[in-house]
């Protein structure tokens, strides 16, 4: 990799020579693989463990995720390790029940992992300005499978009309990329000190619109994957200024080898120092990540948001009562009191009964691309499962549904939206096919074949099999 000339010379001055030459050596290096696994699907752990996340791990190599029917279950996602330190501040600073919004959050790494440790009651709303990007979005969360999930297609702006609407607010924000140079050349040929000018610039655009929609006392967490400070120390230190966030301190380890204020090292102290997080691939086992956490003060206004209590369904539902009847009977009793089921046109679709009003408001100003988990749809006599269903474990009832265990050519067929054939055993209608116990998706079954429901954008599209498949299920242990 030939890294730009102006880049080497702004971060060997940043860094010093004997650091800098470090992090060359680093940059030149295959960077690690590794993955977080979903406590929701699978029980399981590996042996080399991220430190800084209670579900993260290091892998030895990377595997064919493509092929393994667990990663399109859901059962796993793959995340940059560093990344995965915005779990520190939500385990050390929220305590209960939040409205979190994931402000840029395409492809979905940061908002399974939010998601996944956000206490229970909370909703998370993930974003992605770029349409096509929010429906990757929207995938991904939906085989993640936890139903308190709001997906949006809204530039920054827009949520300023959400006036104190949100707990925390994660923006972690397009940046000049410095950090994900090794894992992605693009980055290095689009890298420019005229970018840095432009990436700093709209990133404080970035904070000032969604600003007012965090509520007094809540979290911002400003988060990028470059390395130098103007898009890092410089606007933290502006965030604070400007707004009068107040800094957040990190409880860390020290064997994690993460950076602190590089202004302050280098000697700048016309302003004083202030907690950031950095991870350097020569010291930290990961890309390059950058966070530092604000409070919001308590002194500013806070807009009164009433809730309402509103519990079943709309009266002027499209869908009979017949077929809301038969999606509750889909839904776990554990826990299907907590949602209500919507009807929008002949869909249906179970969302949390506390965030009701909450998901009125935001559909007044933001673009939903979907809301907690649709159950079915209607069509003709059928109503017929919806793979979210499938995918949502906590809500979904096994038992609503005939279950048939499928091998693992018969998963890669199915994610393929093939034709399946069942055992002559199998009972007509939908059924559930499961891989390793694991829900998969759904069929319906007509006797002399299967008809194939999986959706049809998310079907593996190569055609052969790679002659050394690596899956998780060959690394896991309980």
């Amino acid at each position: 990799m030939e890294l730009p000339a102006s880049f080497i010379d702004y971060t060997r001055a940043l860094l010093g020579d004997e650091e800098y030459d470090k992090l060359a050596v680093a940059l030149q290096q295959e960077p690690p693989v590794s993955i977080r696994l979903n406590q929701l699907k699978i029980n399981h752990s590996l042996s080399d463990k991220v430190p800084w996340s209670s579900e993260g791990f290091y892998l030895e190599e990377r595997l064919t995720f493509t092929f393994d029917p667990l990663f399109h279950a859901g059962c796993y996602y793959v995340q940059e390790a560093s990344s995965m330190f915005v779990e520190q501040v939500l385990r050390q600073y929220i305590t209960g029940p939040v409205k979190m919004l994931d402000l840029c959050a395409a492809p979905g790494g940061k908002s399974t992992h939010a998601r996944s440790v956000l206490p229970e009651g909370s909703l998370l709303v993930a974003n992605e300005v770029i349409r096509n990007r929010s429906q990757i979005l929207a995938e991904n969360l939906t085989k993640w499978g936890h139903p308190d999930v709001v997906v949006t297609n809204n530039d920054p702006a827009d949520f300023s009309a959400l006036l104190s609407f949100f707990d925390v607010i994660l923006t972690d924000v397009p940046c000049s990329g410095e950090g994900m140079f090794r894992k992605d050349p693009v980055a290095v040929e689009e890298w420019s000190p005229e970018n840095v000018e432009i990436c700093w610039q709209r990133q404080r655009r970035i904070i000032a619109d969604i600003w007012d929609a965090l509520k007094p006392g809540g979290i911002l967490i400003y988060s990028t994957c470059t390395f130098n400070t103007k898009e890092d120390e410089e606007n933290a230190r502006w965030i604070q200024q400007e707004y009068g966030g107040e800094p957040l301190t990190v409880q860390v380890q020290e064997n994690w080898n993460i950076t602190g204020d590089l202004l302050s090292d280098k000697g700048d102290h016309s302003k004083s120092s202030i907690p950031v997080y950095h991870f350097f691939p020569h010291k930290t086992k990961g890309e390059g990540f950058f966070l530092v956490a604000f409070r919001k003060p308590e002194t500013e206004e806070e807009i009164a948001f009433k809730k309402k209590d509103k519990k079943g369904t709309a009266a002027s539902s499209p869908v009979s009562k017949e077929y809301l009847n038969m999606a509750k009977s889909w839904l776990n009793d554990e826990n299907s009191d907590k949602y209500i089921l919507l009807a929008e046109g002949t869909n249906i679709r179970a969302f949390s009964q506390y965030y009701t009003n909450e998901l009125a408001t935001m559909k007044q100003s933001l673009k939903i691309v979907s809301a907690g988990i649709e159950i079915g749809e209607v069509k003709g006599k059928d109503l017929i499962p919806n793979h979210a269903l499938a995918m949502c474990t906590s809500l979904l009832c096994r038992e609503a549904f005939a279950t048939e265990e499928i091998s693992y050519e018969q998963a890669i067929t199915y994610l393929r939206k093939e034709a399946i054939t069942l055992p002559v055993t199998a009972p007509r209608g939908y059924v559930l096919l499961t891989y390793r116990h694991i829900p998969l998706g759904f069929v319906k079954n007509i006797g002399n074949r299967a008809n194939n429901l999986y959706p049809q954008e998310w079907r593996i599209r190569s055609g052969y099999l790679p002659e050394n498949i690596r899956i998780l299920s060959e690394y896991v242990t309980d």
